[in-house]
């Protein structure tokens, strides 16, 4: 039954009641029309109007459950669905409507693994340029700056060796944005290295404690998904560094009943609402091309924790 049907329905319903009322009960009008009478018709009106605005309430409810999907909805979060009960305009609706959205998933997690692979390999690109180019141009000059020392005067070797020193804390910053735009230990030594070195390195930078807990005997993953990891533990201590306040960092790394869980916790401020800015839309567009679940939770004076649950696929027998 259409909308238009279904609504005319429900309006026949209130008249024929209120006709039949009028037919078979002892309730007549005057001319003039007594008060009791006008008391009477206006009760009835009103009980009408009451049972009216109930039925299309009840018919217009599922429109009403889609209005607030569709205010809501996030193609960041897949899995959003009203249910199909019933036949008919509103439940042809709400199917078109649910299939759309899988649809506009679909070509969100399409569209975004594009980018995110082009991303990295522009991330590639520029680590390659600034290693091969600006390092052996900085180890150039170190080696320039080393023999014009040994060969200056006493009262200029300070100031070269002052330029020395310089130069190399600029290496070692262009070797750190190597490392952080291609993590090598990632593809040398695998997952649970490139989280430790980056825990370290982290928290040699910034100051703050941090605890790892790494599960022995992590399953396999592919390179799509151990990066996944990485950048999202990247981009969650970072957050930690910069909006947290913290003290503390904890970064565990574990597997149960087919799920690895990556969790980063701070005891930092909190927020008792997640911001959702660039970086935790970065993650959760990550998230999303391995089929992951990312959680935020965020406390007030209680800290942050990002989780994220990849589920491994089962070994075929």
């Amino acid at each position: 039954m259409s909308l238009f049907w279904r609504i005319f329905a429900l309006n026949a319903v209130v008249l024929g009641a209120a006709t039949a009322l009028l037919l078979w009960a002892p309730v007549t009008v005057s001319v003039p029309v007594l008060l009791t009478e006008a008391i009477i018709l206006l009760a009835g009106l009103v009980v009408m109007l009451i049972a009216n605005a109930a039925l299309l309430r009840i018919g217009l409810a599922p429109l009403d459950r889609l209005t607030k999907l569709m205010t809501t909805v996030d193609l960041l979060r897949p899995g959003q669905r009203l249910p199909e009960h019933g036949r008919g305009g509103i439940a042809e609706l709400i199917r078109t409507f649910n299939a759309m959205l899988e649809r506009l998933e679909h070509e969100r997690a399409a569209s975004s693994a594009r980018v995110l692979l082009a991303q990295e390999a522009e991330r590639r690109r520029i680590a390659q340029e600034l290693h091969d180019e600006v390092g052996q141009s900085m180890t150039a000059i170190l080696l320039v700056l080393k023999r014009a020392a040994d060969e200056a005067d006493e009262s200029l070797r300070g100031e070269l060796h002052q330029a020395q020193e310089i130069t190399r804390d600029s290496l070692d910053e262009v070797r750190r944005l190597v490392r952080r735009l291609r993590p090598g230990v990632l593809e040398d030594l695998g997952l649970v290295s490139a989280l430790t070195s980056l825990t370290t390195e982290f928290a040699t930078h910034t100051g703050l404690r941090v605890l790892r807990h790494f599960d022995a005997g992590l399953p396999a993953l592919d390179q799509q998904t151990e990066l996944v990891l990485y950048r999202v533990a990247q981009e969650a201590l970072t957050n930690a560094a910069r909006h947290a306040e913290a003290g503390q960092v904890e970064v565990s790394l574990r597997h149960s009943d087919g799920t690895v869980v990556l969790a980063v916790a701070d005891d930092g401020r909190g927020t008792g609402v997640a911001r959702e800015g660039s970086g935790i839309r970065g993650m959760r567009e990550r998230a999303l091309l391995i089929g992951a679940t990312l959680d935020i939770a965020s406390q007030p004076q209680a800290g942050t924790q990002v989780r994220l649950a990849v589920p491994v696929p089962r070994k075929q027998p």
